[in-house]
C-alpha cells in the first residue's frame, strides 16, 4: 500500500481548514479507505471534533520521543478513520524545534511507521506559516489549500504559494504545486463569485469542482465531537464533502 499524504494549509484561520480535514477524511473512511488524521495545531480543534477531549499521548510526544507512533493513534466515531491527536503542549514543541538540527524532517522522520499502514494520512496544520507548517509541507506529497471566498483570502494566497514553492525549492522537491478548495461559498454574494471567477482565470487546472458551501449543519457538528457524515448526512454540506471524496478518489486514478 503506498500512502499519500496531504498537507491543509491556510495561514488565515476560520476558513474551513479543520472541516475540510476531518469530512474529506471522514468520506473517504467511508469508502473503505484508511485514514490518519494529524492534528498539527495547537489549538486541537481536530481532535475535539472526532471527538478526543483528554490527550495523553499524541503528536507532540511522538516528536519529543516520548511516544512511539501507534501509542498516538486513537480510534474515532467513524469506521477506518483514525486520529493523532494533539493539545496546547505542541505549541511548545514549535518553540523546541527551532533549536533543532534538520527541524524541518522532524515529522517527516516521525511519521515512518505509518507509511503503507494508511491509504490516507490528513495533517491539519495551524494558521501560521511557521516551523510546523515547513515540517507538514516537508512531509506532504501534496497541498490543499482551502480558501474562503472572500477578498483577503486572495491576498494571502501569494504569500502561501511562496512559502510551497520555497519548500520545494528546499527540503521537498517532490511536493506537488497545490491544489485549491473554495469553502463557505455563498452563491447570493457578488464577491463570492467574483473570487471563483477571479481563480478559475489564474489556476484553472488546480482548483476542485466541489465547492463547499455555507452551511450551518458543519459548523454545529464540531460542538457534538463527530463529522457531518454521522451528525447530518442529508445536509448540503455533507452532500457536499461526499462528493469532494468522490472527485478526490477519481482523481487519483
Amino acid at each position: 500500500m503506498k500512502t499519500k499524504i496531504t498537507a491543509f494549509v491556510n495561514q488565515k484561520g476560520g476558513v474551513g481548514k479543520t472541516t475540510t480535514t476531518v469530512n474529506l477524511g471522514a468520506y473517504l473512511a467511508d469508502a473503505g479507505k484508511k485514514v490518519l488524521l494529524i492534528d498539527f495545531d495547537p489549538q486541537g480543534n481536530l481532535s475535539s471534533n472526532v471527538g478526543i477531549a483528554d490527550v495523553e499521548k499524541g503528536i507532540y510526544e511522538l516528536l519529543a520521543g516520548q511516544a512511539d507512533a501507534n501509542e498516538c493513534v486513537y480510534e474515532t466515531p467513524v469506521d477506518n478513520l483514525f486520529v493523532c491527536p494533539t493539545d496546547i503542549n505542541l505549541a511548545g514543541g514549535a518553540v523546541e524545534l527551532i533549536s533543532v538540527d534538520d527541524r524541518e524532517f522532524v515529522l517527516k522522520e516521525a511519521m515512518d511507521e505509518w507509511r503503507g499502514v494508511y491509504d490516507y494520512i490528513f495533517i491539519d496544520c495551524p494558521p501560521a506559516l511557521g516551523v510546523l507548517t515547513i515540517n507538514a509541507l516537508t512531509a506532504a506529497d501534496e497541498v490543499i489549500v482551502p480558501l474562503q471566498c472572500e477578498y483577503f483570502a486572495l491576498e494571502g494566497l501569494s504569500q502561501l504559494l511562496d512559502t510551497i514553492e520555497m519548500v520545494r525549492n528546499t527540503t521537498n522537491p517532490k511536493l506537488t504545486f497545490p491544489r485549491i478548495l473554495f469553502t463557505m461559498y455563498d452563491s447570493r454574494t457578488l464577491l463570492s463569485r467574483d473570487v471563483v471567477d477571479n481563480l478559475n482565470q489564474n489556476y484553472p487546472d488546480r482548483l476542485f469542482k466541489t465547492i463547499i458551501p455555507r452551511n450551518v449543519k458543519l459548523a454545529e457538528a464540531p460542538s457534538h465531537g463527530v463529522p457531518i457524515n454521522l451528525y447530518d448526512s442529508l445536509c448540503l454540506g455533507a452532500k457536499s464533502y461526499e462528493n469532494l471524496a468522490k472527485e478526490y478518489m477519481n482523481d487519483g486514478k
